[in-house]
């Protein structure tokens, strides 16, 4: 059906969400322009009828929607319903049937907003600011907002807060309860407390709270108490926050401290002794389990509750293709740790294979940038078969009234299209990019709607990232083709050619969106100007100029080739150009290049890429692009093929960093023959290798391969260090002379 206008009627216990249901509207009814008649949507309280403040009922008769719940939550979910199924061009037209009693699949659905210095946008808020959003992520169904108090036991308010931490939180608890919105709070723990001082202290902050719902200490990350000491002081803490708020709940997290082996095996013992004032368990990164194996061996009187870590790409427990593990360096370079991130279909297989285990989530956020995985994520919590696209065209319809949903919502699928692949040679990069710049051109009001200016930076920031990979790869071509005519003043006179007006005209457009985007909702896309936290915290205007090609390592090496002399220089420029060759009989392998694919072999257990791209030295330092990841893992497996039978073989192995004398067991397998057992990391450094090609934060070893290793031209190899793993970045399998 379709209307010309809406009106408002709500009475008694339903006044709260009627009001805020009127001023939703205002912004709304603006794009009303065709006439017709007036839909009247009527809100109704009833605490008999609901007695789960989460449920609510549609009915539509005509021009009539009746929205009935217990009170203020269920009603502000029943007409955020309505406005998320609301097309308001023109004319408002109802996209299909509102009638039918609505209830959540989890009981818990939520989502942290830290007031704090390190989220890259929380922290420039205002309560107004705070107060809208809860109101935008309940539209999508969310019923809980987590807040954190001192993390220290002291204020350490940057000069964007304009709040004291826990002055702040008294009154965003006034909020919560005047929305009847769950308040949890993410309340690390002090090792140099003792136990009753830490549990007076929190208890003395919780009297002080109108509304708390449930208190969450993370066991690690921060946090290095002993799991038997940390269940203990959890459930003192417990005790005091039950005094003041009887129906609050305590959830531990089983995340093991990275000094402590075997902490969970503790925390497991821990628990099944009962201890008084526990009622669940946070499942968050730095697991000391993998959640179906804690579900498996955890008291079945304890839920767990999942922290899911959807604002970062890089360095965290789900990375962009968290299931393969393969996003390519050039985006993790230059848009880094917690760019803005869209992953609608991603999240939703995570939702999938997660939910199963869990009663709920709270998820890890640390700004905006992540606002459309906080509402795929929150639909399905509340309805776990959500289809990501309608989950796209709801946002769409909600936040950008006015505007085709449609369009909307395939533009925001080609952002996490263009992150599939390489951007030099991904063509969703320029679809995505067009999308965007024309719905900007359509609709020109959503230049001022934060979220649409947030995706659209993105748009061209993948823009400008794909131009400048495909410029500089020609550039190096070009470069590698001078060096190895010998001619390293020409090939530095090629590396230093300056990029086209097309791309300086996208790079300038990116500053210019990052002013904007701060004015219109506070997120700091820098450090200098911006007062980001530090590069990782969403400093994409201090990420987005890394190098993303070998351009400026080129430009290095040609600078100390014309510098030596002739003699010098043809093998030092053969050195560089042979570089990530390969020749017939030799392997070479690269994290960065090649991926975990490339290694005939699957890795066992969890291990970490720990992403270097993004790193300052990468660009201080002129680092080949083939360092920019390091495999850090207790074991690392390859089975390569293409070899010599009959011959002997140099294993050359670049790892990330000096030998740490903790790495006391490294043992390197290739075939049946051990190559090395023994402290890290054993064989011969090549040093002459390090000065030429790597720096002090690298270094290069090589390990001789006996010819039985060999069978039928392949080779197994195994690298194992139980204490604290390797970080391999490159090798080379060389036959010997």
């Amino acid at each position: 059906m379709q209307f010309g206008n809406v009106q408002v009627l709500a009475d008694g216990a339903a006044q709260v969400a009627g009001g805020l249901l009127r001023t939703a509207l205002e912004r709304r009814l603006p794009f009303l322009t065709e006439g017709g008649e007036t839909l009247t949507v009527r809100l109704i309280a009833d605490e008999d009828g609901f007695a789960d403040h989460d449920a609510y009922r549609l009915e539509q008769d005509g021009a009539c929607l009746t929205v009935t719940a217990h009170g203020t939550r269920g009603l502000i979910y029943g007409y955020s319903h309505f406005l998320r199924k609301a097309d308001w061009r023109g004319v408002l037209t109802i996209t299909e049937p509102l009638n039918g009693v609505y209830r959540p699949d989890k009981a818990i659905r939520g989502h942290q907003l830290g007031y704090r210095p390190t989220p890259n946008t929380y922290d420039a808020w205002t309560h107004a600011q705070y107060f809208q959003y809860y109101l935008e992520l309940m539209a999508f169904g969310s019923n809980t907002v987590e807040h954190i108090p001192y993390e220290e036991g002291h204020s350490n308010r940057n000069c964007l807060m304009i709040y004291d931490e826990e002055e702040f939180l008294c009154e965003e608890a006034e909020l919560c309860d005047l929305l009847d919105l769950n308040l949890s709070l993410w309340h690390p723990n002090r090792r140099e407390e003792p136990r009753e001082i830490a549990a007076a202290v929190r208890g003395a902050l919780y009297e002080r709270l109108c509304r708390l719902d449930a208190v969450f200490p993370p066991g690690g990350d921060p946090g290095d108490l002993p799991a038997d000491e940390f269940i203990a002081r959890c459930s003192a803490i417990g005790r005091e926050l039950k005094k003041s708020h009887p129906h609050a709940a305590m959830w531990p997290s089983a995340q093991q401290p990275h000094n402590q082996p075997g902490w969970g095996e503790v925390f497991l013992d821990a628990l099944a002794k009962d201890p008084p004032y526990i009622d669940g368990v946070v499942m968050g990164p730095n697991h000391a389990f993998p959640l179906k194996e804690l579900r498996e061996r955890l008291p079945d009187r304890y839920p767990i509750r999942f922290y899911p870590d959807f604002t970062h790409n890089l360095r965290c427990e789900y990375p962009v293709h968290y299931d393969r593990d393969d996003w390519h360096f050039a985006w993790a370079a230059a848009l880094s740790r917690e760019s803005v991130n869209p992953r609608p279909r991603e999240f939703t297989r995570l939702h999938h294979e997660t939910a199963p285990y869990v009663v709920g989530s709270v998820s890890y956020s640390e700004g905006v940038h992540d606002d459309v995985n906080k509402a795929v994520w929150a639909r399905l919590d509340w309805s776990p078969d959500a289809d990501p696209r309608d989950t796209l065209l709801d946002y769409a319809r909600c936040f950008f009234p006015g505007t085709d949903a449609q369009r909307i919502a395939d533009a925001i699928f080609g952002l996490e299209d263009d992150w599939d692949e390489d951007p030099l040679t991904n063509p969703a990069v320029e679809n995505t990019y067009r999308a965007f710049c024309s719905l900007r051109d359509e609709y020109p009001f959503l230049m001022e709607n934060w979220r649409f200016v947030l995706l659209y930076f993105r748009a061209v920031c993948d823009m400008a990232i794909a131009l400048r990979r495909r410029e500089e790869t020609a550039l190096c071509d070009e470069a590698r083709r001078l060096l190895a005519a010998g001619d390293a003043d020409g090939a530095l006179r090629v590396t230093e050619t300056p990029l086209s007006e097309t791309y300086g005209a996208l790079r300038r457009e990116i500053d210019a969106l990052g002013k904007t985007l701060f004015d219109l909702i506070g997120i700091q896309l820098d450090v200098e100007h911006y007062h980001a936290m530090n590069r990782e915290r969403g400093a994409v205007l201090d990420t987005i100029d890394n190098p993303v090609t070998d351009l400026p390592y080129l430009r290095r090496q040609a600078q100390k080739a014309a510098a030596l002399s002739d003699a010098e220089r043809q093998p030092f420029i053969a050195a560089v150009l042979e570089r990530c060759a390969e020749k017939p009989g030799e392997v070479y392998w690269s994290y960065a290049l090649h991926g975990l694919d490339a290694l005939g072999e699957k890795q066992v257990g969890e291990y970490y890429s720990d992403v270097l791209a993004d790193r300052a030295e990468m660009k201080n330092d002129a680092l080949p692009v083939c360092l920019a990841k390091a495999f850090d893992h207790y074991t690392f497996r390859a089975a390569f093929g293409g070899l010599i039978d009959g011959r002997d073989y140099e294993l050359q192995i670049t790892y990330r960093g000096a030998p740490n004398e903790r790495a006391d067991r490294l043992r390197v397998t290739a075939g049946d023959s051990v190559l090395y057992e023994g402290p890290a990391y054993g064989g011969r450094r090549d040093t002459a290798y390090e000065n030429a090609l790597l720096t002090p934060r690298f270094c290069r070893v090589v390990y001789d391969v006996p010819a039985a290793s060999v069978t039928d031209g392949t080779l197994a190899l195994l690298l194992e260090e139980p204490t604290v793993g390797i970080e391999v970045c490159e090798l080379r399998l060389k036959p010997k002379m």
